[in-house]
């Protein structure tokens, strides 16, 4: 990838290394490309998540698409898979995503989807990136062939909802699931999602104010919903990040069903309807060795991607495989959604928990989990420090020295994050304070390098 463009689009700070200038020309140089591509002037859909920021890079996209004669759809607040959808149901050229999922309120970030709901391809953010890192001025339009905003989208989506309304075909009453919405994007569409099911549905964190999105609450700090589940006798937790593309689940014991666990639960389910393609579930490099475990139990194949919805999703479509996703909750269902749905994933689950008759800790025991580590160790933001450590010789030998102590029984994963100036240091081993000792080695190491 190039300077701008990580594996989840471009992220920053805003008003450091995101700014209003970036997302102006950014919208310039997506409607350029676009328009050399299709040999016209595109229309695209902008959607986004509730940091405070969103509603300045909305404005400075928009200017930027309209100043070369690109017409723009915004749909406000909604989740990112949402706006994949819609870029499809209302036949636009491209859709774009202002958010910077489950990281905090002070960075965002700007995804772009194509016209067919899959995230722009290397080559087009490649030839998006060089014109906006070329300074140089891009030919913008005038009189009556600048660009318009198209007014009175925002109900559009009412017509995502039904769509995931309409994967279910059970009704779901007598359950009752406590929903944590993050403070983000799944407060605009959840409530009125879950309200046309006959289930019991309380929400919390479901009152965004710009600066408490992922504070304390959502996918990545399950504690609260926890907590709250295990008082309350709910069957479920569910958790959302701030765009909603992700899901993770607390069951009746306040126990995590993470991202690994649900594609057992769903594929298994799938296996036994003649759905499961290849009798394959499409995972990654970080699934648990547990989820392995269950696939060699159940005779179903799991393929290994690197980290990355991007990378699971390339090679499902690459195959036709139908479900695929992460252990932090990304989770696809080509069937349905072009990208990971933390609100469809929810209702496949529930649907399952209810014709099963089961508690939800039972249902999810069938993959086990091994006792993981992971340690995310901070870097300053060096262009190419990343690299150097995870080319560092003193850390490959180290790793080398852990994996004989694990004999085995275990595995060590280190790798740099795509999003953040991190190094992410992941263990799994028979015990969690074999564990823990491996990754706190290799994180001290990773914290003193000389680089």
């Amino acid at each position: 990838m190039g300077k701008l463009f990580g594996t989840d689009g471009i992220r920053g700070i805003v008003g450091e290394n995101l700014t209003a200038d970036l997302a102006y020309r950014v919208g310039q140089a997506v409607t350029q490309v676009l328009t050399e591509e299709k040999g016209r002037t595109p229309l695209v859909t902008i959607g986004m998540d509730t940091r405070i920021s969103s509603d300045m890079l909305e404005g400075a996209l928009i200017a930027g698409i309209t100043s070369m004669g690109g017409d723009v759809m915004p749909l406000g607040t909604i989740p990112t898979p949402a706006v994949a959808y819609l870029t499809i149901k209302v036949e636009a050229d491209a859709g774009i995503v202002i958010s910077a999922s489950h990281n905090p309120f002070e960075h965002n970030g700007i995804k772009v989807f194509n016209g067919q709901g899959y995230k722009l391809s290397d080559a087009l953010e490649e030839r998006v990136e060089e014109k906006i890192l070329s300074n140089e001025p891009m030919p913008t339009k005038k009189g009556g062939d600048i660009g318009k905003r198209i007014h009175g989208m925002k109900n559009l989506k009412y017509e995502y909802i039904k769509h995931l309304a309409g994967t279910v075909q059970d009704d779901l009453g007598g359950l009752r699931v406590l929903i944590d919405c993050a403070n983000g994007a799944a407060a605009a569409t959840a409530p009125d999602l879950f309200a046309g099911f006959e289930i019991e549905a309380d929400f919390i964190h479901k009152k965004p104010t710009g600066v408490n999105i992922n504070r304390k609450c959502g996918s990545t700090y399950l504690k609260s919903l926890a907590a709250m589940v295990t008082a309350g006798e709910y069957d479920l937790g569910i958790a959302f990040d701030g765009d909603a593309d992700r899901c993770l689940m607390i069951d009746e014991k306040g126990n995590v069903v993470d991202g690994d666990k649900t594609m057992a639960v769903c594929g298994l389910n799938m296996r036994d309807q003649g759905l499961l393609t290849g009798r394959t579930i499409v995972g990654t490099v970080m699934s648990n060795l547990g989820l392995h475990e269950f696939c060699n139990k159940n005779n179903i194949r799991l393929v290994c991607t690197p980290v990355g919805d991007r990378n699971v999703l390339e090679k499902m479509l690459e195959f036709g495989y139908r479900i695929g996703g992460e252990q932090s909750g990304h989770t696809i269902f080509t069937d349905y959604a072009t990208t990971g749905d933390g609100q469809l994933t929810a209702l496949q689950f529930l649907q399952i928990l209810k014709r099963s008759g089961k508690p939800a800790s039972e249902l999810a025991s069938i993959c086990p989990s091994y006792p993981q580590t992971l340690i995310n160790v901070e870097l300053p933001n060096q262009p190419g420090l990343k690299e150097r450590i995870m080319n560092s010789e003193e850390l490959l030998g180290a790793i080398r020295r852990e994996e004989e102590k694990l004999g085995g029984d275990g595995r060590i994963l280190v790798r740099p994050s795509g999003t953040e100036p991190l190094i992410r240091v992941m263990v799994e081993a028979k015990t969690i304070q074999q564990a823990d000792d491996c990754a706190n080695c290799l994180a001290d190491l990773v914290k003193t390098l000389k680089i």
